[in-house]
């Protein structure tokens, strides 16, 4: 291959890492103004693609800090950071690093970053925690330890994609020709050791509006080509999916957590902490309404065709709605709990009013013969 082609086949792009973490019930209202010591915006995107005109997106607050450079087994490393600060209570990082490269497979290294002081993974829980504390002022019931991120990758690449001549490629058709190796990207392994089923299977998931535009999506990252400036609309999707899973993830947590007191309550306290539990279950299930809707509501994007399909695919990947069936079937299970107490509660209201009238009919008893003996 002449030097001429051989810098056409260079692939080009970021990888952008996106870390969900539940830091809190939900978010004050309040706007704010500055976070970190920086600015906060709001995040808007221009849509790229032909949609209707009134398009449903969510735009959450989010700050941009100033860019880093860091050492790393590919040399000097310069990474952008922003931050997304969502209403249900939780916060979205996203570190960007752009990448030359002279082989597909080269990619693969990029999956678990780490630098010579430490890793992304420890970096991205450390800002976590620092804004958490900065955010102390503006969320309801914050958690007192963060649980486990929830990460996902996605390895952007600047279309036109080009074959091995170094000639423009069809989106679609580039991956025809490397779905083994794009495969060994999103799944982190080697791509002889592949199996054509897993193959096809990692990239089963793949949407395309333009020929030159292509996203596939898998369980643990993504692959995206299209034109850098129109990144963000196709990324800003993958970054909410990805804060609803860690959001139905940490309430699932809350769920069984609320159960397995549930039950240890109801068979070992005493009759006068009934209605403890019962208040905590009442408050337990509006708390939980309220999620359900401020986390649909972070979805209201579906007015653009070609991003709703993209959220389809990684809900779908995600398991977002078996998720979602599993929260729904406890809070069903902890309805069950809240009218067994309210029907036992009653129940006992009842016995101590029938308790009451039989007293009361015997005193009236009492003094009807004592007032017949005098």
């Amino acid at each position: 291959m002449d030097p001429t082609n051989a810098a056409h086949s260079r692939v080009q792009g970021e990888v952008v890492y996106l870390y969900a973490f539940d830091i809190a019930y939900e978010m004050s209202r309040e706007p704010l103004r500055e976070l970190l010591g920086q600015p906060v915006a709001q995040f808007s995107v221009d849509i790229s693609r032909r949609g209707p005109r009134n398009l449903l997106f969510h735009q959450p607050q989010m700050v941009r800090l100033p860019p880093q450079e860091r050492r790393g087994p590919f040399g000097s490393l310069r990474i952008e950071t922003t931050i997304k600060i969502l209403p249900v209570g939780a916060i979205s990082i996203s570190f960007r690093l752009p990448f030359v490269v002279d082989r597909l497979e080269q990619l693969v290294e990029y999956h678990d970053l780490q630098f010579n002081n430490g890793s992304l993974n420890d970096e991205a829980r450390t800002l976590a925690e620092r804004v958490r504390q900065d955010l102390k002022a503006h969320i309801l019931r914050p958690v007192d330890q963060l649980a486990e991120e929830e990460a996902y990758t996605v390895f952007c690449l600047n279309s036109p994609v080009c074959g091995e001549a170094g000639t423009p490629l069809r989106a679609e058709l580039w991956l025809e020709h490397n779905r083994r190796m794009v495969a060994s990207i999103l799944t982190q392994e080697k791509s002889e050791g592949l199996s054509r089923q897993e193959a096809v299977e990692s990239t089963s998931r793949s949407l395309s509006y333009y020929e030159d535009d292509l996203v596939v999506i898998d369980w643990d990252a993504a692959l995206l080509i299209d034109q850098p400036k129109d990144f963000d609309e196709t990324l800003h999707i993958l970054e909410l999916a990805n804060v609803q899973l860690a959001e139905l993830e940490a309430y699932d947590r809350v769920l069984d957590s609320a159960l397995e007191r549930s039950y240890r309550d109801l068979g070992s306290t005493p009759m006068r902490r009934r209605a403890d539990v019962l208040r905590d279950l009442r408050e337990l299930r509006i708390d939980m309404a309220r999620f359900n809707d401020e986390l649909s509501n972070i979805t209201k994007f579906f007015g653009d065709w070609h991003l709703a399909r993209v959220y389809e695919a990684v809900a779908a990947r995600f398991h977002l709605s078996d998720w979602h069936r599993a929260v729904s079937d406890k809070l069903k299970t902890l309805d069950e709990l809240h009218q067994l107490l309210k029907s036992d509660q009653s129940n006992r209201w009842m016995m101590i009013l029938e308790v009451t009238i039989v007293l009361l009919f015997i005193i009236d008893l009492a003094i009807l013969f004592t007032g017949a003996g005098h």
